[in-house]
């Protein structure tokens, strides 16, 4: 299994780039905590705290897509790092400000959400140039997707552990210097300075263009929901098997099951259409959700949460491989920025509707929610299928060179956006 990850770290820069990626994603991964602890330092209300941390997010999600589509037009230095810059700049204006006057922390935060980088989406688009095979690329996107789930892990443990040793203050400030130290580490990185994205029709729509980025974008919204709701259903259930630190096993065991997903699905090669493999892993990730309903003890409990996160790494990097396929020439970096709010928003409207569920009929009926979101994300997944494998001879948007440079028998793969 370890062959083929050392095989894309041992590529140059690959191991560069994603370390700087993940580290310059740090101050997005951990903002809702730390904004949290920072207004609960500050004496302010758990409402106060939820809304800014909410206005972050809103603003994150609506910047990603809009950033990434000046990566595309303008290349990854020119608009990463200064992003970063901004970001961390209205960060250490809210930690040293405060929350009053409110209007002005509202605004900071909202700032530090919108200029937050699309490190993210930039990586995948510079994956087809440091890696020069097909099936590298889709095992770097695995190894992506694992990265995430340790980085989602780890990031909150930073937080909680510079609060204790310094203060709430101290950790915004140092997490958004070492975010702006990783973006900066990525964007002089040769792959990132050379990268330009291909030649694109001037469109408003940009990225959302193509059918096949918008039949993603609906079946990962509710894959999103699914996720989301999870960590609200869980919270009654560990108030009556244990209190927090159940809760906590059982957000681990999601991520372990995604990090051990991951790590098993990316170390083989995969043949045939991946739209039709999405699928099937999604329709595996849904039933896999089921069994929460169960609602054990707190040991099998934690266990079923491993069995829940399997295939969540898994679909998220075959998404990766659509989304590449599928996104209109010049616009790559866009297009899985869109992902990534979709995704984010998703979450967020899961969160929000697995509260009143859980207010009205208990844990029980709150864990069957991710599960009905998984089915209909498979619906979607389903009923858009033609759209997903069209052959890029009738595909909606045309192919180019970008997307087969090699004329590749299996068309539609993006060794492109290379310098």
């Amino acid at each position: 299994m370890a062959a083929g990850y050392l095989e894309i770290l041992r590529a140059r820069h690959a191991a560069r780039l994603l370390t700087g990626t993940l580290v310059g994603r740090l101050p997005n991964a951990t903002a809702a905590i730390a904004i949290v602890l920072f207004v609960r330092a500050q004496g302010g209300t758990y409402t106060l705290a939820g809304g800014l941390a909410a206005v972050y997010g809103v603003a994150n999600a609506v910047g990603q897509p809009v950033l990434g589509r000046l990566v595309d037009l303008h290349g990854q230095p020119r608009v990463q790092l200064p992003s970063a810059v901004l970001s961390a700049l209205a960060m250490a204006l809210f930690a040293f400000n405060g929350t009053d006057p409110l209007p002005l922390a509202y605004a900071a935060v909202a700032a530090a959400g919108l200029f937050t980088p699309p490190l993210e989406g930039g990586l995948r688009a510079l994956w087809p140039s440091v890696l020069r095979r097909e099936d590298q690329v889709h095992t770097a996107y695995a190894m992506d997707a694992v990265a995430q789930e340790v980085m989602f892990t780890v990031g909150p443990l930073l937080v909680t552990l510079c609060a204790s040793l310094w203060s709430a203050q101290a950790a915004l400030l140092v997490l958004n210097v070492i975010g702006v130290l990783g973006a900066l580490s990525v964007v002089v990185a040769p792959p990132s300075r050379a990268w330009r994205s291909a030649p694109r029709d001037a469109h408003w729509l940009g990225a959302l263009r193509s059918p096949g980025l918008l039949a993603m974008l609906g079946a990962f919204l509710f894959v999103g929901i699914a996720l989301g709701s999870i960590t609200v259903a869980s919270v009654p259930y560990a108030d009556e098997h244990g209190g927090d630190a159940v809760y906590g096993w059982l957000m681990a065991g999601i991520g372990l099951g995604a990090l051990v997903g991951g790590l098993a699905y990316g170390a083989r090669r995969w043949a045939g259409e991946p739209a039709r493999r999405l699928q099937v892993l999604v329709g595996f990730l849904a039933v896999c959700y089921l069994p929460l309903t169960l609602m054990p003890g707190a040991v099998a409990m934690t266990l079923l949460a491993v069995l829940a996160g399997v295939f969540l790494a898994p679909v998220i990097a075959c998404a990766f491989v659509l989304v590449d396929r599928h996104a209109p020439a010049g616009t790559v970096t866009e297009a899985f920025s869109w992902l990534v709010t979709t995704f984010t928003v998703g979450a967020s409207v899961g969160t929000g509707l697995a509260g009143p569920v859980v207010e009205r009929g208990g844990a029980l009926w709150g864990f069957a929610v991710p599960g009905v979101a998984g089915g209909v994300s498979l619906l979607v997944l389903l009923v858009t299928g033609g759209v997903l494998t069209a052959p890029a001879g009738r595909a909606v948007v045309a192919s180019s060179s970008e997307n087969d440079p090699n004329r590749a028998a299996e068309p539609r793969f993006s060794s492109g956006d290379r310098a």
